[in-house]
C-alpha cells in the first residue's frame, strides 16, 4: 500500500504554511544525558517521520511509519557527545551511548579494539558541522534535505572527512543517504566503513522475516528469548543491478498494520552484508550492518587493499530506506 504523492501546485494558495504539509525542523534536547544534543526533526508528510542528529555525526536516531517506531533504542538514550568516549574501556563507552537507528562506525577503524584504536573506530557519536538543511519545493520532485561535515583527524596523523546528504521526497516514504569520506593525511590509508543500522519492536513481532534480494536469511523469535546469545554473521552481500536490497517484513497483528522496511546500498563500496542478532530481553534487536570489509572470526575486519584510500582521494557511499504497509 504506497501513500499518493502530495498535489504541491498552488501550494500557497491552499496552505499558510508549507510546514502543514512537510517539514524539517531544528530542536534541541533538554533532558537527562541527552541535554544540549541538536536534533533535525524530519516529517515528509506521507507517514515517515525520523530525526537526524547534529551532535552525533547526523545519524539517525528515531524512525517511525505511520506513528509506528521502527527503531531500537539502547538504555542510554541519545547522550551528548563527550559523556561517555568512544575510547574509554576498550569499547565500553561505544556500548553506553549505543543508541538509535543508526550508528555509522570507522574511519580509519571498524569492529574490535585494536592497534590503538576503540570499538568501532573514532567516528562514532562525533558531533557534525551543519552545512544545510531545509525544504526545496521548486525542485521536479520537492524534497527536505539536510548537509553535514564530520572529522575525525588526529593532528599530524590520521585525517577523514566525512561529508554526509540526507534527503526524504515530500509526501514520501524513502530516506535517500550519500556519504563522501575524504583522506585528507598525506598517506594512503585504509579506509574501513560499516553502518550500523538497529530495527527492534514492535517491527520484530511474531511472524516477521528478514529477507536480502529474495533470500530469506532469519526468522526472528516471536518474543526476546533469555537464553539467547548474541551473534554476528558476516557475508558478501547479493547484488542485483549494483545493489542490495534487505528487508525486514512484519506482518499485521491485533491493531498494527502490517509494515515493509528495505534498506538498500550500493555494492560497488559497500559489498559485505553483516548482521547482528541479539534476542536477549533487554535488547531484542537486529542489526542489519553494510560494510566494505570482511569479518574475521575473532570478530576483526579483515583489511582487504580495495578499502585502502589515497591521499587526496575520495569515495561515495550510497543507501536508502524505505517503507511501506503491508496488507497481508
Amino acid at each position: 500500500m504506497s501513500t499518493p504523492p502530495l498535489d504541491v501546485t498552488n501550494l500557497w494558495a491552499r496552505t499558510g504554511d508549507s510546514r502543514q504539509l512537510a517539514s524539517l525542523r531544528r530542536v534541541t534536547l533538554e533532558d537527562g544525558p541527552e541535554a544540549g544534543v541538536r536534533a533535525l526533526a524530519f516529517d515528509t508528510g506521507g507517514g515517515l517521520a525520523f530525526w537526524a542528529l547534529e551532535g552525533r555525526g547526523l545519524d539517525l536516531a528515531t524512525l517511525s511509519w505511520r506513528g509506528l517506531n521502527c527503531a531500537w533504542q539502547g538504555p542510554g538514550g541519545f547522550a551528548r557527545p563527550g559523556l561517555h568516549p568512544a575510547e574509554s574501556d576498550q569499547g565500553q563507552g561505544f556500548r553506553r551511548a549505543y543508541s538509535g537507528l543508526l550508528v555509522t562506525c570507522g574511519l580509519g577503524h571498524t569492529r574490535q579494539p585494536r592497534g590503538g584504536y576503540p570499538l568501532h573506530g573514532r567516528l562514532p557519536f562525533t558531533p557534525a558541522r551543519l552545512i544545510a538543511a531545509g525544504e526545496d519545493w521548486h525542485a521536479p520532485e520537492p524534497f527536505l534535505y539536510a548537509e553535514a561535515e564530520v572529522v575525525d583527524a588526529i593532528a599530524g596523523g590520521e585525517s577523514w572527512l566525512l561529508r554526509r546528504r540526507i534527503e526524504a521526497p515530500t509526501g514520501g516514504s524513502t530516506i535517500r543517504l550519500t556519504d563522501t569520506v575524504t583522506n585528507r593525511s598525506r598517506e594512503t590509508r585504509p579506509q574501513p566503513i560499516l553502518y550500523h543500522f538497529n530495527l527492534g519492536y514492535p517491527l520484530l513481532r511474531p511472524g516477521c522475516r528478514f529477507d536480502c534480494n529474495g533470500t530469506l536469511l532469519l526468522r526472528p523469535p516471536a518474543e526476546p528469548d533469555p537464553g539467547a546469545k548474541p551473534r554476528v554473521t558476516c557475508r558478501p552481500a547479493p547484488s542485483d543491478a549494483g545493489w542490495a536490497r534487505c528487508s525486514l517484513t512484519a506482518p499485521p497483528i491485533d491493531d498494527w498494520p502490517g509494515i515493509r522496511l528495505e534498506l538498500a546500498f550500493a555494492t560497488d563500496t559497500l559489498p559485505f552484508l553483516q548482521v547482528l542478532e541479539d534476542f536477549r530481553p533487554g535488547m531484542n534487536l537486529i542489526g542489519v550492518e553494510p560494510a566494505n570489509t570482511d569479518r574475521s572470526p575473532e570478530g576483526l575486519s579483515v583489511l582487504d587493499p580495495s578499502a585502502d584510500l589515497a591521499a587526496g582521494a575520495s569515495r561515495q557511499y550510497r543507501l536508502t530506506l524505505t517503507l511501506g504497509t503491508m496488507t497481508a
